[in-house]
């Protein structure tokens, strides 16, 4: 296992020409060994993070990047012992797949039998060996994609940056790599940073996670706190869906809501939930409505609810609802599934 390294980013901002600044003055601690997530739309200023780490881009002046207690800032890319993964791959098309995981090895002038033996132990770890003289014009995305994580892993630099790497994969293949990835990284215990769009992969991968928007940091936590208390509308909205209530009126505890009522006992105008907290009953419960449409989705069912508002609550369920569009269908929340937003 790797020991992992500490990375400081503190007042990093990115101001671009023309003075576009596309990150805000920026501090931030990722801790050694943990898989931090940075998560957000296109243009929030997540990717220009994990190039400030990896010395492909330089912060504004007085923005620092120390690993562990080096200051690195002004290192390029090469001297900082970081292994990068990328969404297109970039592999060399001229070398097989051996070639390929053993260029960085040749390039820090490793001693042939024991780049060899590294270049062995990677195939092995990804399942490649095989493929160990195949072309990567002859491999599948998915390979290429282990290719690129094992060539990033042969040198055991101190961090790992993922870019985007499953973007380009389809579904079924990016959920198995995505697993993979996870694994591997917990058991190696290297510190790695890992951008995406995508909320199910920064959810499974994380052991934190970073929201970004407009350039700003929205809110760091683990996955659960990002997705159960979530700090701000942007956030929940980006994160999983919602459903909203407005608050009607109170009465001990509970609340007066379009379809019924909710159990809560603290001063509030809207509530959320997330659609798995609403479940159906077959006895009148917490809210009543209509029944608008209901979709089969593998392990469980997304159902419409229509509650008076023109807005249908979103209902996922692992039960077998035998109702059909137009029936009276009767919800139960969780008390503590509800919550509030600030912002």
């Amino acid at each position: 296992m790797t020991q992992g390294t500490a990375v400081r980013l503190r007042h990093c901002a990115k101001t671009f020409a023309g003075g576009r600044q596309v990150l805000q003055p920026l501090d931030l601690d990722i801790h050694p060994g943990e898989t931090l997530v940075f998560l957000g739309p296109s243009g929030c200023g997540k990717t220009t993070t994990l190039r400030l780490i990896a010395g492909l881009e330089q912060p504004d002046a007085g923005g620092q990047v120390l690993f562990d207690e080096r200051d690195v800032t002004d290192l390029p890319i090469e001297r900082r012992d970081v292994g990068m993964v990328f969404q297109n791959y970039a592999l060399f098309p001229n070398l097989d797949v051996a070639g390929n995981i053993a260029y960085g090895l040749k390039i820090r002038g490793l001693p042939r039998a024991e780049r060899d033996a590294r270049v062995a132990e990677l195939l092995a770890m990804m399942q490649l060996e095989a493929l160990a003289e195949r072309r990567i014009q002859q491999l599948s995305g998915g390979q290429r994609q282990r290719v690129a994580l094992a060539r990033a892993l042969a040198p055991r630099p101190r961090v790992l940056l993922f870019d985007e790497p499953l973007a380009a994969l389809d579904a079924q293949l990016r959920e198995q790599l995505r697993a993979d990835i996870g694994a591997l990284l917990r058991e190696l215990g290297t510190t790695a940073v890992y951008v995406t769009h995508d909320q199910q992969e920064a959810l499974a991968l994380g052991d934190r996670i970073v929201v970004m928007g407009e350039g700003r940091i929205a809110q760091i936590g683990t996955p659960t706190q990002i997705y159960q208390r979530p700090a701000s509308r942007f956030v929940a909205g980006f994160v999983g869906q919602l459903n909203r209530f407005e608050v009607r009126g109170h009465s001990g505890a509970e609340v007066a809501v379009a379809g019924g009522r909710l159990p809560w006992t603290g001063a509030a105008s809207t509530l959320f939930c997330r659609p798995e907290h609403l479940e159906p009953s077959t006895t009148p419960a917490h809210l009543t409505g209509i029944l608008v449409g209901q979709f089969f989705q593998g392990a469980h069912s997304r159902l419409l609810v229509e509650v008076g508002t023109g807005q249908p609550l979103l209902v996922d369920t692992a039960q077998h609802v035998q109702a059909q569009p137009g029936d009276l269908l009767h919800l139960n929340v969780r008390p503590d599934a509800l919550f509030t937003l600030a912002c």
